[in-house]
């Protein structure tokens, strides 16, 4: 699949009330230090690119991991021609057409119309190359820095400088370094030095018709933005883009796909496109080529990798399985990044944008690593990773940013009680955060470790009430909390209702359908969760969110797909051993509320969650619970897919036959031989071999033994 096929406005046709996606037109390497997109109204807060605005005001420099998140470390470059009446984004900006531009991974080109000029941005991991084509007098670029700013103009061909801006931040001064080697001279009509706030500068190159402007940035320091630009001054821009393009072949031609419909395998591979963007590179390499970071806590360069812009509460679910199949190597380098990040804040982190923001409940980091743990990824880095997680798991710290919350209260009553908030979320998320603990504690032989927190996970069933059939906020004194509405959003619920949040026990479906009261009141259960209308309740909020917008914009029941706590809903039934049920249901999933255009997701992205949910799907499996080493059977989408894993070995799945009208798995054989089991096991997925999916029209009901069900405590 080559990149220039993805158009990487898939998803960036959004607002604040209503999420198509929320994702921004990155271009970029894979996992890039640095992202760039046209910014199109930068006086629209997070919301600054939109694919139907038609005015383009510059190249917007960014790290922008979610509109909720905000930007840091942002700027804006825009060529123009001519004088212009004030130095501000508003007078130098110029329409151009969406429709004539180019949007792919690799590298961005737009015609500005007003001057009739045409840029084309190719990015590198630690800089990148404008080439402008000018076709008027009077050549110039114009710089918008946000925020306070120095800048020096070093000699006729180059300037550099530093920014202070970020949404949130340890350090008050994080700065972020830049310089940029112009190929035609300025006229030095300049000042050669500024200090300021949100600034705009104009470079005058004169009548020149073509600049060529290299740049290099860096987190650390003037002289390490210098120092990576200078190993990339003798490329030319062909010899960027060959990097570039070489780099996105290299992750999305991981899976190959065919089939009949070239539309799906369109978004299938926009999708994958998504899954390589965060969490994004925050570490450099110094002059003898050692890896190096900024510490925001410290305030000081560290030695060793780190990465930020990830939200654990939403990736831990596919994000980091996905990497565990076909990108290995990186996700190792990442955990290397993670225990970096807790040797230096004494806390795994939850959310990085650039450092701990203290977001989402939860500490779910603790399911990547324990899925790390169980396929055997970076064992040499378990046992302080352990350490780390049991931490987590009972030291309560002073800064709410960091650790768990109600740790304290978690500990002396099985539950985090209902006067803190969203309470319900975080006593679910601990539970299983206490299975990942002992997961990883018995890839150690820590057997006193592991079987403490696996009784520990059951805990989940201090919160479950049996007379209504979901989790609920629990006073200290032992009584639920009063006044329950099973459709009321947040409160003691994080972004959904008690429908959404009351499965999240993914070790143990099997203690959690004993609590109902058996099988049949599960699955009955189930049937009302999706056989409803997507009705909701506000009060928890007192307005209504996006993510109830986009729950009710489409007829799933109570099922909102649209966001990740609902994920692994439809394999519930799997559990029953129905997964006749479940089939259907996912693939017209797949097929309604997911496509390849600027409206492809159905709500937030997410840091590729969303989009490695769809991966995941499509290839007719799910990893329901990370750390457990399974997979759950789905359906497939696709006629044929070949997954070239991490360890050299390639896995075919095929699907026939693979009309609309097939929406159930009549039998599967695995390597030729029938596959009775209602999972995939990845140590036997990363041997390779040939999945052939036959479906069919009507289900086929079988009975299933307790060994062939997925995985329970």
């Amino acid at each position: 699949m080559k990149p220039t096929l993805i158009d990487t406005r898939h998803g960036t046709d959004n607002q604040h009330s209503f999420s198509n996606g929320n994702c921004l037109p990155y271009t970029g390497v894979p996992f890039g230090m640095n992202y760039f997109a046209p910014q199109t109204n930068g006086e629209n807060g997070s919301w600054w690119f939109n694919p139907r605005d038609r005015v383009f005001q510059g190249f917007r420099l960014t790290h922008q991991p979610s509109p909720w998140m905000g930007d840091f470390s942002y700027f804006v470059m825009q060529p123009f021609n001519g004088k212009l009446k004030e130095q501000s984004v508003f007078h130098a900006q110029s329409s151009y057409r969406p429709d004539e531009s180019v949007f792919n991974p690799s590298y961005l080109e737009i015609t500005a119309q007003r001057y009739q000029l045409t840029t084309r941005l190719i990015p590198s991991m630690y800089g990148g190359v404008l080439t402008v084509h000018y076709t008027q007098k009077e050549a110039g670029l114009l710089l918008s820095l946000p925020g306070k700013y120095q800048l020096t103009i070093e000699d006729a061909h180059t300037v550099s400088g530093s920014i202070i801006n970020y949404a949130g931040c340890e350090d008050k001064d994080f700065s972020f370094y830049f310089t940029l080697r112009f190929q035609q001279p300025l006229t030095l009509e300049n000042p050669l030095e500024q200090v300021g706030t949100d600034g705009c500068i104009t470079f005058s190159f004169g009548d020149i018709k073509e600049q060529i402007i290299q740049f290099g940035t860096s987190f650390i320091n003037l002289e390490q933005a210098k120092l990576n630009l200078s190993r990339e001054l003798d490329w030319q821009p062909e010899d960027y883009l060959a990097q570039s393009e070489e780099q996105w072949a290299h992750y999305l031609n991981k899976i190959d796909i065919q089939d009949k419909n070239p539309q799906r395998r369109s978004t299938f591979y926009h999708n994958l496109y998504r899954a390589f963007l965060f969490p994004q590179t925050f570490y450099e390499k110094d002059s003898d080529e050692q890896i190096i970071h900024y510490d925001t806590l410290a305030k000081e360069v560290k030695p060793g990798f780190l990465y930020t812009n990830n939200g654990f509460w939403d990736t831990y679910k596919t994000v980091y399985p996905l990497y565990s199949l076909i990108a290995q190597e990186k996700y190792a380098e990442m955990l290397e990044g993670f225990l970096n990040s807790y040797r230096e804040s004494g806390y795994l982190p939850k959310w990085l944008s650039p450092d701990e923001r203290g977001l989402m409940p939860g500490t779910l980091i603790d399911a990547v690593i324990a899925d790390a743990a169980v396929k055997n990824i970076r064992p040499d880095l378990m046992p302080e990773f352990l350490d780390a997680m049991i931490k987590g798991a009972t030291i309560q710290s002073e800064n709410s940013n960091y650790g768990r919350q109600g740790t304290t209260d978690y500990l002396t009553y099985g539950y985090v009680p209902a006067h803190y908030h969203e309470s319900v979320n975080h006593t679910l998320d601990y539970c299983y955060s206490d299975f990942c603990i002992s997961q990883v504690a018995k890839t150690l032989k820590e057997s006193v470790i592991a079987e403490h927190y696996g009784r520990q996970a059951k805990n989940y069933l201090t919160i479950f009430d049996p007379s209504t059939g979901f989790m609920r906020a629990k006073q200290t004194d032992g009584t639920f909390k009063e006044d329950f509405d099973n459709h009321r959003w947040g409160g003691d619920y994080a972004e959904g209702s008690a429908w959404q949040s009351s499965f999240a026990v993914y070790h143990d479906f099997k203690g959690l359908i004993k609590a109902f009261g058996g099988q049949d009141k599960f699955l009955e259960k189930l049937i009302d969760l999706c056989n409803q209308p997507p009705a909701f309740n506000v009060d928890g909020y007192g307005f209504e969110i996006h993510e109830m917008s986009e729950m009710a914009a489409t007829e799933f029941g109570q099922l909102a797909i649209s966001n990740q706590p609902s994920f692994h809903l439809p394999y519930l039934f799997s559990y029953l051993g129905k997964p006749e049920f479940a089939q259907p249901l996912l693939k017209q999933l797949m097929i309604q509320e997911f496509n390849d255009s600027p409206t492809g997701f159905p709500g937030d992205e997410d840091n590729g969650s969303m989009a490695s949910w769809y991966i995941f799907n499509s290839l007719g499996l799910y990893p329901v619970c990370p750390g457990s080493g399974e997979y759950v059977i789905g359906i497939p989408l696709f006629d044929r897919a070949v997954i070239h894993l991490s360890n050299g070995e390639s896995l075919t799945i095929t699907t026939s036959p693979n009309q609309e009208q097939q929406q159930f798995v009549d039998h599967i054989r695995y390597n030729d031989s029938l596959h009775e089991s209602l999972i995939f096991d990845h140590e036997a997925l990363m041997k390779g071999g040939k999945i052939d999916f036959t479906l069919g029209t009507v289900p086929r009901p079988k009975n299933y033994k307790e060994e062939q069900l997925p995985f329970s405590i």
